[in-house]
């Protein structure tokens, strides 16, 4: 049930709106991409940094969209059990919210012409298809979150996409054989361990997405969302969910088992004991009084994840 209620004040309703909860996972890919550029000697301080901002302003700019257009379309309810969404609360009018949303990726354009100057063409097109995919999540006659796609949405734009792109542009900056705007790929920029070094982030990341669609999965059911929870059933939901966070414990040993990176590769290992108290409650619960503080348990998690596996990457570069 939403708990919006009228005495909330504009500017809470606004950081309710922005949801700052999931900075985190939208920083959490950059840091990994940092890290293993560390590790490369290619680490640009400057560059990553604009990564990062641009990275949390597409976040923000997502939950503006996705606030905005599952109000508009219907698929938030009363009987939705997860945190308020001001759209729909009432909280906010909605041409605010879609301004805002405009205004939020407006802003990462504008730090992503630093990142295309550095970047090139392959900067531009992951830029562009990152802030479309965004918006026609939930957005666009067609919003593919509606359809069983929200999953490989996030698992691709803040996993893969999200790291390998962090590294990419740090690379081509440390690069000075590579001038302003390429307009392919250097040599060296995108190597297989930066791909294989995304899949914790990304698999986190979808997990993230898994809880809620389990939480919610009654509610967009009877409002026609059709998420991949829907589709799956709760069982399949959390075999889903056990493959993405067991992935993300997999690829640390990979790393580790390379004399390039070694022991310190473990150090998510940490999280464990975190992932699989989270684990259990995916496992045994549906309803939002159990699954809302798992869902922020399971965002700790990625990000705790991400800042020990980039130190495990970074450490041996540094010694």
């Amino acid at each position: 049930m939403s708990t919006a209620t009228a005495d909330v004040s504009k500017r809470k309703a606004w950081v309710m709106a922005a949801r700052p909860q999931t900075l985190p996972a939208g920083a959490a890919p950059v840091v990994v991409g940092a890290g293993l550029a560390v590790h490369a000697d290619v680490f640009a301080p400057v560059t990553a940094l604009a990564a990062l901002v641009g990275a949390l302003l597409i976040q923000v700019g997502t939950n503006f969209a996705n606030d905005y257009y599952d109000a508009v379309k219907g698929a938030d309810t009363d009987e939705r059990e997860g945190f308020t969404r001001v759209t729909a609360g009432g909280l906010i009018e909605p041409e605010s919210v879609k301004r805002a949303m405009i205004a939020t990726y407006g802003l990462a354009v504008v730090v992503g012409i630093y990142l295309v100057a550095v970047g090139g063409l392959p900067i531009v097109v992951v830029g562009l298809s990152g802030i479309a995919a965004g918006v026609l999540y939930t957005g666009g006659p067609f919003p593919y979150g509606y359809r069983g796609l929200g999953d490989l949405f996030v698992f691709v734009y803040f996993g893969l996409v999200a790291v390998t792109g962090t590294y990419y542009v740090q690379a081509v900056a440390s690069d000075p054989a590579v001038g302003t705007f390429p307009t392919a790929l250097p040599a060296g920029s995108l190597p297989l361990s930066a791909v294989v070094a995304s899949l914790p982030a990304a698999g986190l990341s979808t997990a993230i997405l898994v809880v809620n669609n389990i939480r919610d999965r009654e509610t967009d059911r009877a409002a026609g969302k059709k998420t991949l929870a829907v589709y799956l059933g709760y069982r399949w939901s959390r075999v889903e969910f056990l493959a993405l966070t067991g992935m993300a414990y997999v690829v640390p040993v990979v790393f580790a088992l390379d004399p390039a990176y070694g022991p310190p590769a473990l150090a998510p290992l940490l999280t464990l004991p975190l992932a699989a108290s989270v684990a259990r409650t995916v496992l045994e619960n549906t309803e939002g009084e159990a699954l809302n503080p798992a869902l922020e348990r399971v965002g700790q998690t990625l990000f705790a994840h991400s800042v020990l596996f980039a130190i495990g990457l970074a450490l041996p570069g540094l010694l």
